[in-house]
């Protein structure tokens, strides 16, 4: 991958290594980064978006893996490198699916066009299919987009980590009487993904709401629909997440 030769000298300019990680994280800022990359050619090699840009295990850079470190967004243009476990393993659910009858009396003829997320998410969601797996039939779609985080603290390992004003998108919120629901959707078969995408959103609008928040991760793969549900055990601890249930559904 171009971002391993990117990296190795991010990390050597900025002498990256010589951090005692186990007592401290440390911050780099985008300008850190631009200026180590500055004379690559190739886009991928020196676009700080892509370089930072690690959604699954297999996108961390060699030197990274080596030395047990993710990467982390703390505010607009500025990043930690700390060492923890940044990813959670997104398992297969054996079994056939359960066979789940819409909840609609009408056939939606402009869900059938085209094959996104999105549009997957909110037949799930138009037929009840949602609403049924989190056992809430008050659950109203009230959130969507990206938007930034206020202020929060939190551990990963050993570290504390202080972070302010990062983008976060959620696909979609939905809220009801006594909860929230945040959902991560994906459109293809997804072995691993970075705990970040679920616990910003989760740390962002548990700032918001004195409602308890859930977070879902939901697929669709050829006329499936699967949906895992993972927790916090700690709102503050980074790497505390766990799963706490999963289904599979055939919506007819």
């Amino acid at each position: 991958m171009a971002n391993n030769i990117s990296w190795q000298k991010i990390f050597n300019d900025n002498r990256i290594l010589e951090n005692d990680f186990n007592k401290q994280p440390f911050y780099l800022s985008a300008k850190d980064i631009k200026k180590s990359v500055q004379n690559f050619k190739n886009t991928a090699e020196k676009e700080v978006r892509i370089l930072c840009k690690m959604d699954t295990r297999e996108s961390v850079p060699e030197i990274m893996k080596e030395n047990g470190l993710i990467l982390l967004p703390v505010k607009n243009g500025q990043y930690v490198i700390v060492k923890g476990e940044g990813y959670i393993d997104i398992p297969d659910i054996k079994g056939a699916p359960e066979i789940y009858n819409t909840k609609l009396d009408f056939e939606l003829d402009t869900s059938k066009i085209g094959n996104s997320e999105m549009q997957h998410l909110d037949f799930a969601y138009a037929s009840s299919l949602i609403r049924t797996f989190m056992e809430d039939p008050t659950l109203v779609l009230t959130i969507r987009g990206r938007k930034y985080t206020p202020e929060f603290t939190y551990k990963v390992g050993n570290n504390i980590v202080e972070t302010k004003g990062v983008q976060t998108e959620v696909d979609a919120g939905y809220e009801g009487k006594d909860k929230v629901v945040l959902i991560e959707a994906k459109n293809s078969s997804t072995k691993n993904t970075i705990i970040r995408q679920l616990y910003y959103p989760y740390r962002q609008w548990s700032e918001y709401t004195e409602k308890k928040v859930f977070l879902l991760f939901f697929e669709k793969r050829a006329d499936e629909y699967l949906i895992w549900q993972y927790e916090f055990t700690d709102k503050n601890s980074y790497d505390s997440i766990k799963l706490v249930k999963s289904k599979k559904y055939k919506i007819i």
